[in-house]
């Protein structure tokens, strides 16, 4: 286990007086006092005092009270004139038993979960990992649900989360690297990377973004540590991927990304990523090469419609004469009605999404109902009514499905907020608006780097290959090599057939 603390001020050593040790841990937990949930046993074990400090509600107290038994069945086993520090080390019966020098490990390791043993006349305590996390049972992400494939999903503890990753990933050169951030919350943050395939500079340019992080606390998890990695500003396209399925987390380390896992957030970070890595699913993987590619073309239909058809259906509402004869029954032609299109645009577009907000914050007993609430009284009232035309519900409501249909969340709300702006600049400009507002995003996507790493890759530079790949589902026997994009130091997964 690699710790590296973010406070480097000087640190105070473990006094010989046990007594002095108890008065500073006292007054900095206020033991006894303020704190129900930290205390400290004392007892006595050949001759020597030994005190014994804990965080009950982070700590199984099974495991707790099978040490103390131990502890005290030392008394009756062993001759008073033996080395007491080297007796009590020798019956921790626990696979994680660590030395400590210095009060600051005291209370960091005890506010982490570990019981803490300091013993009268030694500078040395040990500090015995009985965490036992208050969290739920691995299940299956609610966002990322496949037909096939595996239930569990990571929780909010990062120790599990860490061992669903290793029982996918059983290589000798697989690394769990520990770092911890935030100078009052001292949450643990783990880099999980293969040794000999992720890119080293990649990895050192992480690991230093992290130490760089001076916060107090980081109680929002991972998002608040995307913030400082990447600075994304106000670009609303994600830049980094989550995901809450350790299948997904475990294929992207052995292509050599790295997973950044962060305690009390039921989701990792992928990293790096780019814009294509956001269109895929899991789904696509556990079904045949064929029906993969069938699925994953709906999506992209459904992502591009989410984005561009409400647009383009308003310019050609405007724009009468760009269309076709056989296409004359769209638009509004004998519908009555009394708010500009453009503004029945914009109300039904935050109208769904207000929808949306209302169905995720409503108890499930009761979303049925807004449901129903949402189809009738709001959509068909309102179109009988004139407030509505019919197409403005059918292509806006078209492109909320084509959100949902977005495998990533982040990336569904970055395409929403573009549509609107497409619908602004159309609604200013006509056509050069609709044309010169879609060029700018493609530009502007363009530019984006996260990570020295070119978001449109492998459209933007261009990569034939990797391009297709993406386009089409593949086989899995026929990946030879991983993604030139992360630069890894072994490119090959599988020796080829010409080998």
């Amino acid at each position: 286990m690699v710790i590296i603390a973010t406070n480097q001020k000087e640190k105070k050593p473990i006094s010989k007086r046990i007594k002095d040790n108890e008065q500073y841990l006292t007054n900095q937990l206020d033991i006894g006092a303020t704190n129900f949930d930290v205390g400290v046993r004392k007892m006595k074990v050949l001759n020597e005092e030994i005190q014994v400090y804990y965080c009950n509600s982070l700590c199984n107290s099974e495991m707790v009270i099978l040490l103390f038994r131990e502890l005290m069945r030392m008394v009756n086993t062993h001759r008073p004139n033996v080395k007491t520090k080297d007796v009590i080390k020798n019956h921790l019966a626990h696979e994680q038993v660590m030395e400590i020098k210095t009060l600051d490990e005291v209370l960091l390791y005890m506010l982490c979960g570990l019981i803490i043993v300091l013993i009268d006349g030694e500078t040395i305590g040990f500090a015995v990992d009985v965490r036992n996390y208050p969290g739920r049972t691995p299940e299956e992400p609610d966002v990322e649900k496949v037909i096939r494939g595996s239930k569990d999903g990571f929780v909010e503890n990062i120790i599990l989360n860490a061992g669903l990753i290793r029982r996918r990933v059983r290589d000798e050169n697989y690394r769990n690297e520990l770092i911890r951030v935030g100078k009052r919350s001292k949450t643990d943050v783990c880099l999980s990377y293969i040794k000999d395939v992720a890119n080293p500079g990649l990895l050192k340019t992480i690991k230093k973004e992290l130490k760089q992080i001076e916060i107090d606390g980081i109680p929002m998890g991972d998002k608040t540590i995307e913030e400082f990695i990447v600075k994304q500003g106000f670009n609303p396209y994600p830049l980094v991927r989550y995901t809450g399925r350790p299948d997904v987390a475990a294929e992207h380390i052995l292509e050599g990304h790295i997973v950044m896992i962060v305690d009390t957030s039921p989701s990792v970070v992928i990293l790096p990523t780019t814009l294509f890595h956001h269109v895929q699913h899991a789904e696509e993987y556990l079904q045949t090469p064929s029906s993969g590619a069938f699925l994953r073309w709906v999506r992209f239909i459904a992502m591009l419609a989410s984005v561009f058809l409400v647009p383009f259906w308003y310019l050609l509402v405007q724009e009468g004469s760009l269309l076709p004869h056989w296409l004359s029954f769209i638009g509004p032609n004998k519908h009555t009605y009394h708010i500009p299109i453009f503004l029945q645009i914009l109300l039904a577009e935050f109208g769904i999404e207000a929808l949306r907000m209302a169905a995720i914050h409503t108890p499930t007993a009761l979303s049925t109902a807004l449901g129903l609430i949402a189809a009738i009284l709001i959509g068909q009232v309102a179109i009988q009514v004139g407030i509505f035309l019919p197409e403005v519900i059918l292509y806006t409501s078209i492109s909320a499905v084509g959100g949902f249909a977005t495998p990533s969340y982040e990336l569904s709300l970055a395409n929403k907020m573009v549509r609107v702006f497409l619908i602004i600049v159309t609604a200013i400009f006509d056509v050069p608006g609709f044309a010169v507002g879609t060029t700018l995003i493609i530009i502007f996507l363009a530019q984006i780097k996260n990570i020295n790493t070119p978001y449109l890759w492998p459209f933007i530079p261009f990569n034939p290959k990797a391009l297709f790949n993406i386009m089409v589902r593949t086989a899995m026997p026929t990946a030879y090599s991983r993604p030139s994009i992360v630069r890894s130091i072994d490119d090959s997964r599988q020796p080829s057939k010409t080998d």
